[in-house]
């Protein structure tokens, strides 16, 4: 199996989550990224399906951390599956992860995620983060793209061996995966200002 097995092994994966969301009053917009789709990768054309599905929702203000005991604007939660089919091999792989950070804008999203489930051949993903980047080409999924993290950016360690990059919270690269069918949809929310402490 060529190369092809390890982007199968991390891209063949199912994100899942669960966490609560702040209280929303009447007329609050939430940032929502939902759908599925297939894409290529165009600087390595296959016969791979690869394919994402999303179901992520702002969650502001509900992962408190040391220095952020009010959590921050972009926590968020909800799920992202992924199946990644390699003919060559007769393989598919999944894994599964929790959504921790979304951001968006207009026609766009950054979600990241940590690995909790995963195949065999993912079983090294478990426990870490990965990233999703998501446009919207509008209605019907034309012009839509997708991007992701593992397998595409790499760092030196202290010893100056060449390791794949940490990923933290939603650290995303462009979306430079043309969609082939199916259809993802951004929401977009502005973020909201930390909430006043209560008087």
């Amino acid at each position: 199996m060529r190369n092809t097995a390890r982007w199968a092994v991390a891209a063949a994966a199912i994100l899942t989550v669960g966490a609560a969301t702040t209280p929303a009053t009447a007329g609050d917009r939430v940032a929502r990224v939902t759908g599925s789709a297939e894409f290529t990768l165009p600087f390595s054309p296959d016969q791979d399906i690869r394919k994402f599905t999303f179901d992520a929702q702002a969650a502001p203000f509900t992962r408190p951390f040391p220095g952020r005991p009010q959590g921050n604007p972009m926590d968020a939660t909800g799920t992202v599956r992924v199946s990644h089919y390699v003919p060559d091999a007769n393989l598919t792989v999944t894994f599964e992860a929790a959504v921790d950070c979304m951001i968006t804008s207009p026609g766009f999203a950054g979600v990241t995620a940590i690995v909790t489930r995963a195949d065999e051949l993912a079983k090294h993903m478990v426990g870490t983060r990965v990233g999703f980047s998501v446009q919207d080409g509008g209605r019907g999924g034309r012009g839509d793209r997708l991007g992701y993290t593992w397998s595409t950016s790499a760092t030196q360690d202290e010893n100056g061996e060449w390791v794949e990059s940490k990923v933290g919270t939603c650290m995303v690269l462009a979306p430079f995966g043309p969609v082939t069918r199916g259809d993802v949809t951004v929401r977009h929310a502005e973020l909201r200002p930390d909430p006043q402490p209560a008087s």
